[in-house]
């Protein structure tokens, strides 16, 4: 299905993670699809996580990649509050160097669906967004 939204929204958990993202930003921009990007941490700003997911749709975006390291919360809260398709970009930190990341994205309750890419992979993110997209 292509979402009627045109736009990328684009959230990380931590400034940390933004080497991880802007792989993935280089290919929208690459691409000319619009992104907004933003960090927002599930656990230390969960209000202002839930408002972004929440107004997401209205705001045209028609996906959203989340990219989260460790217990990687961020994702899931995010399909929580919103129907737009989530794309959970694993980022290799701590100890497991992003399975931990990976597992809690790709294991997502029923009825909250998280797609999951690569550790460390901005570029399928911003690929699979493109396809969600019908840019690609």
């Amino acid at each position: 299905m292509i979402r009627s939204g045109s736009k990328v929204l684009v959230l990380a958990g931590s400034e940390s993670d933004r080497p991880v993202v802007e792989k993935g930003l280089r290919v929208l921009e690459e691409a000319g699809v619009e992104y907004e990007f933003q960090v927002a941490s599930a656990h230390r700003d969960p209000d202002r996580v839930a408002e972004l997911a929440r107004t997401a749709e209205e705001k045209g975006y028609g996906v959203v990649i989340a990219a989260a390291g460790l217990a990687a919360a961020l994702p899931g809260v995010v399909a929580a509050h919103t129907k737009l398709p989530v794309i959970g970009l694993p980022v290799g930190a701590g100890a497991l160097r992003g399975v931990d990341a990976l597992l809690a994205i790709a294991q997502m309750p029923p009825g909250v669906p998280v797609a999951a890419v690569g550790i460390d992979n901005g570029r399928n993110a911003a690929h699979l967004a493109l396809r969600i997209l019908g840019k690609a």
